[in-house]
């Protein structure tokens, strides 16, 4: 039979195509998981792993999900720990219904700067953090602490004082309990549901994190922005988080090649953490929103709140919690 040069090209063509879908076929495939807009920095991270493993041809196919498309934002636990979801940047304290300790990790008064956040990464209270992740089935595949402060419709929030009356979010079980200890009343969401409550009047005020503040447009329901500044009395550890069962299933070089990438993203968040902060401030000024920072004073009082409050709970419903709280706030 004679095979006509046309048609050789046809079938050359189609064996280079199975032999492309095979190999796509045979990647391993991820799923990862946000519940941010496209365009936050937190799913930038992803973006980053997903480049990486793409350059380093690691076998490995990264799908990721933004804006809670594929599990709402504190499903995504859950959903890591059954199996049912590889990858998620995820904030820890989103987890402390299950796990009280995790409350530790959005505790006000724990980390005062970027600085002191990467001095707390490298102490012993955050490998006892990460132990205590992994025990659950989920590894810690970066670390990332995020910056924050209150908007309020009323005003500015300084002083424990400027609280009283207001209906806020207070991000976090700890944040509650020295929110309501200052006279606020409390109601709990996701960063993503902010929005709407003020724009419906079931808030007047809120904690979350700089970044979030702006990638939901925060600034177009609020009087005034309390940014975290120098000293921060918000942070909140939002880790990429891994299910244990999915990354014991890739090779060795797979797993080397994702810890590598894991780490780019992490120092590309840890340089661009600050810029975060004044980027917010920058989006409420231009839309006409006043903006106010805490003076050591004003920290001071928030300090002497939280230790009669958070801090006295936590040690007290959390077994072990004081050790634990004594060993976070020994980081200088």
């Amino acid at each position: 039979m004679r095979i006509h040069s046309n048609q050789l090209m046809v079938w050359t063509a189609l064996l280079f195509a199975a032999a492309a879908l095979g190999a796509c076929n045979d990647a391993q495939i991820l799923r990862a998981s946000h519940q941010w807009p496209a365009g936050d920095v937190r799913g930038e991270l992803l973006e980053i792993i997903r480049t990486e493993l793409e350059a380093e041809n690691a076998g490995i196919e990264m799908r990721i999900y933004p804006g809670q498309s594929l599990f709402e934002a504190t499903a995504q636990w859950a959903a890591m720990t059954r199996g049912r979801l590889d990858i998620s940047v995820f904030p820890l304290a989103y987890a402390a219904g299950r796990h009280a300790e995790f409350n530790l990790t959005l505790m006000p008064g724990l980390v005062k700067s970027h600085e002191h956040a990467q001095r707390v990464n490298a102490s012993p209270y955050m490998d006892e953090i990460r132990r205590r992740i992994e025990e659950q089935g989920i590894i810690v595949l970066a670390d990332a602490w995020l910056a924050g402060g209150f908007a309020s419709k009323n005003g500015c929030i300084r002083e424990p004082d400027d609280v009283r009356g207001q209906t806020i979010r207070g991000a976090g079980k700890a944040f509650e309990q020295m929110l309501l200890g200052a006279g606020g009343s409390i109601t709990s969401m996701p960063s993503s549901e902010i929005y709407t409550a003020m724009q419906t009047g079931v808030l007047d005020a809120t904690i979350t994190s700089s970044i979030s503040f702006v990638s939901f447009r925060l600034y177009e329901q609020v009087q005034c922005f309390t940014a975290p500044g120098d000293t921060a009395l918000w942070f909140m550890y939002e880790p990429i988080l891994m299910a244990k069962k999915s990354f014991d299933a890739l090779t060795e070089d797979q797993q080397a090649i994702l810890m590598r990438a894991s780490k780019k993203a992490e120092i590309f968040f840890m340089e661009k953490a600050k810029e975060l902060d004044r980027k917010a401030e920058e989006a409420f000024r231009r839309a006409g929103v006043e903006v106010a920072h805490l003076s050591e004073e004003d920290l001071e009082a928030w300090y002497a709140l939280a230790r009669e409050t958070s801090h006295k709970l936590f040690a007290e419903e959390v077994e072990g919690g004081q050790a634990l709280l004594d060993q976070a706030l020994a980081v200088e």
